[in-house]
């Protein structure tokens, strides 16, 4: 997928290599909001299980999303204690928020999430990861709704998840099975460039990321999970639902007008080494051709319906002429878009004008068959009429396809110049991110856990983060100074 403004794609995915370096290959996040009572359990029983399952080294970020109980206090105590966990402090409230503030600092290859309330079963936590590892996967997700998933929870759970699924399906197109499960990880060279264009902070936050990563060719791995509803959570059904609902608008909306650069996160073909070998092979063609051939069927369909609507009130010629005009315009515009992946308004007039260019060649091939048929016979058959114009498209349609792909929407990836976009790298002395020249991210070989873990970060250290800066700048979020909380502080909405 590209644009004429694209800034470049990520690289293709390889598999994190193995070594002895002391960064943690996942970091797995657990959002909370005044969790005073589950948190202590959920992380000490999370460390153990991944000290007993998990082959590598590992970290536990806890993000408090402005609690206003004890929270804070008992996430310094288990920092304090236990060596693999570390936590933040955030002031405002939203787990997109903290997601994407904690996501943005880490320096680990892989990160997670997963819900406080640890109502999926931890055994499904490296299948989750074990594809973004092997770099077979760009993200992968828990799903509640595959047919081998174990599901304990209400009916009416269980209505508004399987309702919310059907409307991305039906809105959005999405194809991932379940939204909305707490628990998801991310490649962080792909959260990097994905982050920045997702725009809500709240529970919208994962149905955002999925469906632009999606949109834009990623490849998201499904893992069926084992699943009980936690009967205590404080999600406000009702106003989640409308904020999603909200969210799904919003994101159509964009998805429609061409708004978001998807061209930044594509993947390049063939991420296996052997495909980048294969010569005089057009990158894409048969994915154009289908395309190209389901545009022109319903753009031929289009014009034989705007030919009989015209022929009622004019002469063939100026009907073919008008059915050919408009129908030409619409096959531009869907080509542009869905077979040759042109997205945004940048070129947009050229490319109209230079189909209009195509429009003229096939009005010339169309014209020229009716003017031989009406040579032949001075008042042909309407049916005899169609069935020419039907031959005449089919050879304008082969060179509209010719002309589409090398003269209107060129191919140019391969003379493009370099993203602009520079790609951050971790700082060792500090959890805002420093460009790098040459525009590569630097990452360690893949760790395994130590043998003497370092010791825990003070309790009452400070650490700042820059959110946003880890891709292009334009993540708006300000900077977040960690710190802990004062027993005054208070939240106006809802818990979430």
């Amino acid at each position: 997928m590209r644009t004429d403004s694209s800034p470049g794609t990520l690289p293709a995915r390889e598999h994190l290599p193995a070594g002895d370096a002391g960064t943690p290959v996942l970091d797995v996040v657990i959002p909370v909001y005044n969790e005073e009572k589950d948190l202590g359990p959920c992380v000490i029983r999370l460390q153990d299980h991944l000290k007993r399952t998990f082959p590598y080294a590992f970290r536990i970020t806890v993000a408090d999303n402005a609690s206003t109980d004890t929270t804070p206090q008992v996430a310094r105590r288990l920092e304090a204690e236990l060596a693999e966990v570390t936590s933040f402090r955030l002031e405002q409230k939203g787990r997109g928020r903290a997601l994407r503030t904690v996501w943005s600092a880490s320096d680990a290859p892989v990160l997670a999430y997963m819900d406080v309330d640890l109502s999926t079963d931890l055994n499904a936590l490296l299948p989750l990861v074990a594809p973004l590892i092997s770099g077979h996967s760009d993200l992968a997700i828990g799903s509640r709704l595959a047919r081998s998933s174990r599901v304990v929870r209400g009916a009416k759970r269980e209505f508004i998840s399987r309702s919310y699924n059907l409307i991305l399906r039906g809105s959005l197109q999405a194809r991932f099975s379940d939204a909305q499960c707490g628990f998801k990880a991310i490649r962080r060279d792909v959260a990097r460039v994905l982050l920045p264009m997702v725009e809500d902070t709240g529970w919208f936050f994962d149905t955002e990321m999925l469906v632009i990563a999606e949109r834009a060719g990623l490849r998201i791995h499904e893992v069926p999970v084992d699943w009980v509803d936690d009967p205590d959570s404080t999600v406000h059904l009702v106003k989640t639902a409308t904020d999603d609902l909200r969210g799904v608008w919003r994101v159509g909306k964009a998805l429609a007008t061409g708004s978001l650069p998807l061209d930044r996160i594509a993947r390049p073909f063939g991420d296996d080494p052997r495909d980048r070998d294969i010569q005089d092979v057009p990158t894409g063609l048969a994915r154009q051709l289908v395309g190209f051939c389901v545009v022109g069927a319903l753009s031929t369909l289009f014009y034989l319906v705007l030919y009989s609507l015209f022929r009622e009130f004019s002469g063939s010629q100026i009907a073919n002429a008008l059915a050919l005009l408009v129908s030409a315009v619409a096959n531009t515009a869907a080509n542009r878009r869905l077979t040759f992946g042109v997205r945004g308004r940048g070129g947009a007039v050229r490319h109209q004008a230079q189909g209009l260019v195509v429009f003229g060649i096939g009005l010339a091939l169309t014209s020229g068959s009716l003017a031989a048929l009406n040579a032949a016979s001075s008042d042909p058959a309407h049916s005899t009429e169609l069935a020419v114009l039907v031959a005449a498209n089919l050879a304008a349609t082969v060179l509209r396809f010719l002309l589409f792909r090398a003269w209107v929407f060129p191919d140019r990836d391969g003379s493009r110049e370099a993203s602009s976009t520079v790609p951050a790298a971790r700082n060792p002395s500090s959890p805002t991110y420093t460009a790098v020249p040459g525009g590569h991210q630097s990452q360690g070989p893949l760790p395994q856990r130590p043998a003497h873990p370092p010791c825990a970060q003070g309790a009452g250290m400070t650490t700042r983060l820059r959110a946003g800066e880890a891709a292009d700048g334009t993540w708006r979020d300000a900077t977040t100074q960690v710190q802990p909380v004062r027993p005054h502080d208070t939240d106006p909405g809802g818990p979430r």
